[in-house]
């Protein structure tokens, strides 16, 4: 059993207050949730307008089916024009 664990920290333009960054980030996370076998959440910064930490989780057998779910969750998020690239971290646990 193969864990990847991805984590994308982003910088919002667009909202002004927490209340529009919740809304940006839940279409986010629905629009991925919808599109893709993975568990996700706002995992860091809550507190802050302008910045969000994404946690995405996929599990299958193997290391070469949850790689490439986890890179297209990435590229889809960065295609979006409102969010830019803080960082990123990808782990995989090997059970």
């Amino acid at each position: 059993m193969v864990i990847g664990v991805l984590q994308i920290d982003l910088r919002l333009h667009a909202p002004q207050s927490l209340k529009q960054k919740r809304g940006m980030i839940r279409k986010i996370l629905t629009r991925c949730r919808n599109r893709f076998p993975a568990s996700c959440a706002e995992i860091g910064h809550q507190d802050l307008w302008q910045r969000s930490l994404l946690g995405f989780a996929v599990i299958n057998t193997s290391e070469q089916v949850v790689a490439p779910i986890l890179a297209r969750i990435e590229d889809d998020i960065l295609d979006n024009s409102e969010v830019d690239l803080i960082n990123t971290d990808t782990e995989f646990i090997h059970y």
